[in-house]
Formats: C-alpha cells, sequence, structure tokens
C-alpha cells in the first residue's frame, strides 16, 4: 500500500511530465494499434489471394505518379501470391502517363494505382492511339492511391481504412468480374482531346472548392469559412452560358456474352440453297437526317455535365450524358450551406436545380468568360468545348458486391428543365 501511495504523490509532485506521459503513450498504442489492425487486413488479404488459381498473367503497367509505399506494401504482395506478373511503371512527372500509354504495347490487363489525375492522364493516353478501338477492349483496375478517387465509389466499398480500401480493390481485380463504363470526350478549338470518366465542373461551387485547402487551420469549419468568404469577394456568384446539345440516342441491346452455337452442316446448307433461289432484298439505304442541336440559355452558379458511372450497372433505356444546373437565386446562406454538402459530393444538387439528358453537347462561353474548369478534379482553362459521349467505352474491374448493392439501389428519375 505503500508504494502506491508514494506513486500517486510522485505523479501528483509531477503533473506535467505525468501528463506528458500519458498523451504520449496514449498515442503511441494508438498508432500501434492501428498498425495491428492493418497487419491483420493484409493477412487476410493475402490469405484471399493465395486460393486463387495461378495465373500467368502480364500486368503492364501499374502507373502511379511518385513512387507510393502505399502499393508495394500492401498491392503487390497481393498480386505476387496469386501469380500474378506485373510491370510497375512510376510516372515522375504531370503529363508522363499520357505519353507512356502512346507508345505501351498491347497488355492483358492494365492497372492504374493512384488518384483522379493519374486515371484521366491514362485514360487520356490509352483512347488517343491510333489503335484505341483494339486497345479499349482491355480491363483496367483502378487502385485508390490519391487525395481524389471520385471513380473508387462506383467500384469498391469505400471505408476510412485507407489499407483496407486497397486491398480490396486490388483483389476485385484478381476475381475478374467488370463492368462496363461510359467515357466524355472533351475537345477544345485547338487541343487535342481529353477524356473523362466522371466529368466537367465549372462555376462559382468549383472555384471555392479549389481554396478550401488554403484555410486547413480552420478545421471542419474551413469549407463554411471559403464559402462566405468568397461571397465578401464577389456576389451574385451568377454566370451565363449557352448550351448546345444533341437528344440522347437509345441504348442498343446487350451482346450476349457468349457465341452461339454454330447450326450444323446439313442446316447451313439449306440456308445457303435457299439464299441462291431467293436471295434476300435490298434495303434502300438511309439518308442520314442532320443532327437537330437545341439551344439553352442557362443562368446558373454551377454547370456539371456528368456521365452515369456513378451507377454503372443500372439499366437505362438511353445512352446520355447528365447536364445538371443549379438555379440562380441562391441566398449567401443557401451558397454556403449547399457548397458545405458539395464539398463531399460534388454531384448532390439543390432540388430546383435544371436537369437534361444528351448524347452530346456544345458550352459557349460569353465573350470575356474567365475561370478554370475540373474534369475529373484536374484544373483546365475554361473555353467553348464540345463534349461527347462514347458509351461504355471501358471495362474496369469492380467488386461482386458492390455490384449487387448498386443493383439494388432505386433507379434514379429525370429532372426535366423548366420552360
Amino acid at each position: 500500500m505503500a508504494r502506491v501511495v508514494k506513486v500517486f504523490r510522485t505523479l501528483r509532485n509531477h503533473w506535467k511530465k505525468s501528463t506528458l506521459a500519458v498523451c504520449v503513450l496514449s498515442y503511441g498504442g494508438y498508432w500501434l494499434y492501428g498498425k495491428h489492425c492493418e497487419s491483420v487486413v493484409r493477412r487476410e488479404a493475402c490469405q484471399i489471394a493465395r486460393s486463387f488459381p495461378k495465373q500467368t498473367l502480364s500486368l503492364s503497367p501499374n502507373v502511379f505518379r511518385k513512387a507510393n509505399s502505399l502499393f508495394e506494401k500492401n498491392a503487390a504482395p497481393i498480386l505476387h501470391l496469386a501469380g500474378v506478373e506485373i510491370t510497375v511503371v512510376k510516372t515522375d512527372y504531370e503529363g508522363q502517363a499520357k505519353k507512356l500509354l502512346e507508345l505501351m504495347e498491347l497488355t492483358d490487363m492494365l492497372i492504374v494505382a493512384g488518384g483522379d489525375g493519374t486515371l484521366q492522364e491514362v485514360v487520356t493516353g490509352l483512347l488517343r492511339r491510333p489503335d484505341q478501338e483494339t486497345f479499349s477492349n482491355t480491363p483496367i483496375g483502378f487502385i485508390p492511391l490519391g487525395s481524389n478517387n471520385s471513380l473508387s465509389p462506383s467500384l469498391h466499398f469505400l471505408s476510412d481504412d485507407k489499407v483496407k480500401n486497397i486491398t480490396s480493390a486490388t483483389l476485385s481485380i484478381l476475381k475478374g468480374e467488370t463492368v462496363p463504363l461510359d467515357v466524355l470526350q472533351i475537345k477544345g478549338e485547338k487541343e487535342q482531346p481529353v477524356f473523362a470518366l466522371v466529368g466537367l465542373r465549372w462555376g462559382a461551387f468549383r472555384d471555392v472548392a479549389a481554396r478550401i485547402s488554403k484555410y486547413w487551420y480552420l478545421g471542419p469549419l474551413k469549407a463554411n469559412a471559403a464559402h462566405w468568404l468568397h461571397t465578401l469577394k464577389e456576389w451574385p456568384l451568377v454566370r451565363d452560358v449557352s448550351i448546345f446539345y444533341l437528344a440522347p440516342t437509345p441504348r442498343p441491346p446487350d451482346l450476349p456474352s457468349q457465341k452461339p452455337a454454330r447450326p450444323n452442316l446439313l442446316r447451313r446448307i439449306v440456308c445457303r440453297l435457299k439464299n441462291y433461289w431467293n436471295p434476300p432484298v435490298k434495303e434502300p439505304p438511309k439518308v442520314e437526317e442532320p443532327e437537330k442541336w437545341e439551344e439553352q440559355q442557362l443562368s446558373t452558379l454551377e454547370l456539371y455535365i456528368q456521365t452515369h458511372n456513378k451507377n454503372p450497372v443500372e439499366r437505362r433505356i438511353n445512352d446520355s450524358l447528365l447536364i445538371c444546373a443549379e438555379p440562380n437565386n441562391f441566398t449567401v446562406g443557401e451558397f454556403i450551406a449547399a457548397g458545405s454538402k458539395k464539398q463531399k459530393d460534388p454531384t448532390v444538387f439543390t432540388e430546383n436545380h435544371m436537369e437534361l439528358e444528351a448524347s452530346a453537347c456544345r458550352i459557349k462561353l460569353p465573350e470575356g468568360a474567365s475561370g478554370f474548369y475540373s474534369i475529373d478534379n484536374e484544373e483546365y482553362e475554361a473555353m467553348p468545348v464540345e463534349i461527347s459521349l462514347l458509351p461504355r467505352k471501358l471495362r474496369f474491374f469492380i467488386s461482386t458486391e458492390r455490384r449487387e448493392q448498386l443493383r439494388t439501389q432505386p433507379q434514379r428519375r429525370q429532372k426535366q428543365p423548366e420552360d
């Protein structure tokens, strides 16, 4: 008992050192527990990888901008244990992935380990190739390593544990289940086209989102503070834009996964004789109708042109892109509240927004307009552009569990524009 009293007396006499020691030990224990949990997640993923049949695939390349230890620690061992031979290509500067994809030889599979910027570079480099029709059939795996991973929620379950997100994405690649994704082709007046999997964003909310990180010292209040300070510099934030668009095209039926069985020899001979004695009547060539571009004048705080890749397994009648625009009658309070929600999910729009579907569109900015687009969270100078939809252009690996969850989500309803 005397020892216990002596210990408590010592702690009381040296309370500053005792408080510091408790804080250090608490943080150290929390850090060690986190490392233990990460080790358990890696071990479970490696055990699952060993159960896969040995493969002799050539996966080339795994692309990311800078050397990242997260890939070597969490994804590479899983692929190695599954018997997958990979070629890792580390990019050192912005734009290098585009050049590498233009020179890369045809491969069985393509893995992108990085964020939105790396993924956009890979997709753009791939679809700029002369043989992109053949190369676009290559399945693509996406391992989220960046600060922004906008496509990940459409392909995998996400959690606050980054290691778990990486291992689950790697295992979904090994399982081999894929889903087709739409691609947006964005072409300016002079430059080569840029390709996007999520969408193009332009307006006041985008401008504020690009500056929120500067107010990091405000903690959880940084988003609200950034929007409020922006209103002090400029208000109202309404922008005028002209949109020309084509109506959506009907979606063709899905091709069968397996080729139909070839008919027997006798049936083939009968069909050939029938076509010889009674040849089918040739249909007259169809006259192509001129494209009917419709115009929509918008006055909005934000314009967002996006794909349907948020739920890639949703059954749709038409192949289309979405044109969404916020109303122009926000108050300052409503602007701050809406901006905080868009910080978490930029695809969330207010109740009175305008939405329409199109197969292609053209953005015409007023003379003297300036600013920037965010194309898959990458910044580009705002200019008149034409955006075309490439429906189901690329195949990405998807988690089976995530596919089933997306399939059970209710079908979205299109919001028609107001006259």
